[in-house]
């Protein structure tokens, strides 16, 4: 007798009726994944104008970036590394992402997956990324940015 009392106890306690009111449950859904491609579409439109700290917005301020290089943690030194390598806009060139999926992780997590080509007078420059974005009060931002 104890098992099924205990499964019925289970049933309510994980109920909906159960939540606290003001809980908001949340979905990610089409206009997340707009977002996401929008901002994504807002930062090649920085880069292509010289403009990192307009790049960086896309950015939450504890992101850390994985590339062949190695790790940097925060949005301040990322943004250090981008200044240090692209000193002006002819270094930055012209900058094409290429969004293969950008799928849900949760209601406020996402995963994209791409590539990016950069375009310099001298030399061009190709590889691909993986993007975990997560949901701010501010918006959608790039929590880990494995770029390669």
């Amino acid at each position: 007798m104890r098992f099924p009392l205990l499964l019925l106890l289970l049933a309510v306690a994980c109920s909906p009726a159960s939540r606290p009111e003001n809980t908001a449950v949340r979905s990610f859904g089409l206009d997340d994944e707009q977002a996401i491609r929008s901002l994504m579409a807002d930062q090649e439109s920085a880069w292509d104008r010289g403009d990192i700290a307009g790049f960086m917005a896309g950015y939450a301020d504890t992101v850390v970036f994985v590339s062949p290089q190695g790790t940097t943690r925060g949005r301040d030194a990322v943004t250090a590394n981008y200044m240090r390598s692209y000193p002006d806009a002819s270094a930055m060139g012209d900058l094409t992402f290429g969004i293969n999926e950008v799928v849900p992780a949760g209601a406020d997590h996402a995963w994209s997956t791409g590539t990016w080509r950069l375009v310099r007078a001298a030399d061009t420059l190709s590889g691909a990324y993986s993007l975990l974005w997560v949901r701010q009060a501010d918006g959608w931002r790039i929590a880990r940015d494995h770029t390669y």
